[in-house]
């Protein structure tokens, strides 16, 4: 039998229990011996009810509170070694000495431990061996951090600075008030932990920066820690992790709410997912970047031919399907009756790049292409006749070639006719909805998996030239073939009865409609050294 660590108190007497309310409950004689006791209840309860009389509709009196006493400010106090006023004359001209960075006189939404996104981009960078500088009694005394401060102010790295009881939280502090002078070195880029493979390489201060700030982008963005864990070899970054689940649940709640009131995915749904998107650094796409830069702003979603040949669909693809399904929701819901045939696989995404002149070498008929953000410039210039006849891509004539606000609408065009970017000023994205030439061998699985997410995935004998006909070419001579894996022929028919490309300008905000005969801008100017125009984007630098 289990023993009670709390056992029951002794039962009284049978005969001295009575039941509640009932005759036996009360004294059958009344004694003069009892009549004191009695009245001495009766007079308490008197004054019990008298009181609670007086007190109906009198405010309570405020409780006197003691005095608060804040944990170790006493010994803090009894540690400080320096007098107020001493102190007060140690900050003499120290302000300008030791000013804060200049960021911090332009405006910012949060409280004062909401640091700015500066602030992280530096501090993420540090590692052990970098060397810092501190304010001399930066602290007022008597108080807690003064105690603190007095001590890991000593540091003259940060790996010291970390061992004497500084934490990142401080560094950011102290860095935003002017209080620590960097000398370096930084790190180009922020430590990626997913892509170090032997972590008794890291040092504590790798360790702290690293917890600290998945905690803090988790707070900032309204995630959980857990959902931040980077795998290793996922080619993401934890900051590429964290803004990419922000765009993720901002797709989720607009196809909630799209569906909700049965409406289409609006142009400004669509940007916000993109803002919220972190892009990856890409060094592969040579055939675009601009004169100087050795990467771009770029994700492909959906299928892909990787460079070792395999074919797959993109991770991100899987792990933010939302994200992919709202961009193909805005094309999809926008497709003119005329052109419900379009087939698309894969979307290229792009931020804050003018793509220099050149040609897509694997695409699968047309694309479509629109550019969204607040920006000025960026039109696509578009040789719509170009059929890869002229070898050299700077001998195409000026005049052959259009300009097309893609800011104003859809364009359908060919990507493997010459094309480009002009040089724009602002923050432009760009969605390109295109099929990949290896789509006839791409596996069950992968059709299904794009189908899932909204792509119309063409048919095995799918004709490239059922939207637009095939560029006529600027020179004489047979056109040679340039569909990639699944090329076909043209016939003359497809020749003749389609334009070169199209242009579907928006009209409000859900709906677009078609220019039967697209007329030619004026031609693009001789063409300038690209440019990566746009604004610099302020979030820490992704890596890919």
């Amino acid at each position: 039998q289990a023993i009670s660590a709390f056992p029951a108190p002794p039962r009284p007497p049978r005969d001295s229990r009575r039941r509640l309310g009932s005759a036996v409950a009360r004294p059958r004689t009344h004694t003069t011996e009892m009549a004191p006791a009695a009245a001495k209840r009766g007079a308490a309860a008197k004054a019990l009810l008298g009181s609670k009389a007086k007190a109906v509709g009198a405010a309570p009196k405020a409780k006197a509170r003691a005095p608060r006493r804040v944990l170790g400010l006493d010994e803090a106090r009894a540690a400080t070694k320096m007098t107020s006023e001493q102190w007060r004359k140690h900050q003499e001209g120290m302000g300008e000495a030791w000013p804060a960075p200049e960021y911090m006189d332009l405006p910012h939404k949060g409280g004062h431990t909401c640091y700015r996104d500066e602030t992280y981009e530096l501090i993420t960078r540090w590692t052990t061996e970098t060397k810092i500088r501190y304010r001399p009694h930066a602290k007022a005394p008597g108080t807690k951090s003064h105690v603190r401060y007095e001590k890991y102010s000593k540091a003259k790295t940060v790996g010291q600075a970390l061992k004497l009881g500084s934490w990142p939280a401080d560094w950011c502090w102290d860095y935003e008030r002017g209080f620590i002078k960097v000398d370096g070195p930084v790190r180009d880029e922020p430590l990626d932990i997913s892509k170090v493979m032997d972590e008794s390489k890291l040092t504590d201060v790798d360790k702290a920066i690293n917890r600290w700030y998945r905690r803090e982008l988790a707070r900032n963005l309204g995630l959980k820690v857990s959902d931040l864990h980077v795998g290793k070899g996922s080619g993401e970054s934890l900051i590429m992790r964290a803004h990419r689940l922000v765009a993720q649940r901002e797709a989720k709640a607009i196809l909630a709410s799209a569906k909700k009131q049965a409406r289409k995915v609006r142009e400004d749904e669509v940007l916000k997912v993109l803002q919220h998107w972190a892009f990856a650094k890409n060094p592969n796409r040579q055939n675009v970047l601009p004169d100087g830069q050795d990467w771009v702003w770029s994700d492909t979603l959906g299928l892909i031919r990787d460079r070792i040949g395999d074919i797959h669909v993109t991770a991100a693809s899987k792990t933010y399907p939302e994200v992919a399904t709202v961009m193909n929701r805005y094309l999809s819901d926008r497709l003119p009756s005329e052109l419900r045939g379009f087939k698309w696989t894969s979307l290229n995404v792009n931020c804050n790049y003018a793509a220099k002149l050149h040609r897509d070498g694997n695409n699968f008929g047309p694309s479509f292409i629109k550019a969204f953000g607040d920006f000025t410039g960026g039109e696509l210039n578009y040789w719509p006749e170009d059929d890869r006849k002229v070898d050299r891509l700077d001998e195409l004539a000026e005049e052959d070639g259009v300009r097309i606000d893609l800011k104003s609408g859809l364009a359908l065009f060919s990507g493997n006719s010459a094309h480009s970017v002009q040089p724009f000023q602002g923050e432009r994205y760009s969605i390109v909805y295109f099929t990949a030439g290896c789509f006839n061998k791409a596996s069950e699985e992968c059709k299904q998996v794009c189908q899932a997410l909204g792509m119309n995935f063409p048919a095995p004998d799918e004709n490239p030239y059922n939207l637009l006909r095939a560029p006529r070419g600027y020179t004489n001579g047979k056109r040679r073939s340039t569909a990639g894996d699944a090329a076909v022929t043209p016939t003359k028919a497809a020749m003749s009865a389609t334009p070169a490309w199209r242009f579907f300008p928006s009209v409000g905000s859900d709906s677009a409609r078609r220019v039967e005969t697209p007329t030619p801008s004026k031609a693009p100017a001789k063409r300038p050294a690209p440019k990566a125009a746009g604004a610099a984007r302020k979030r820490a630098a992704t890596a890919a």
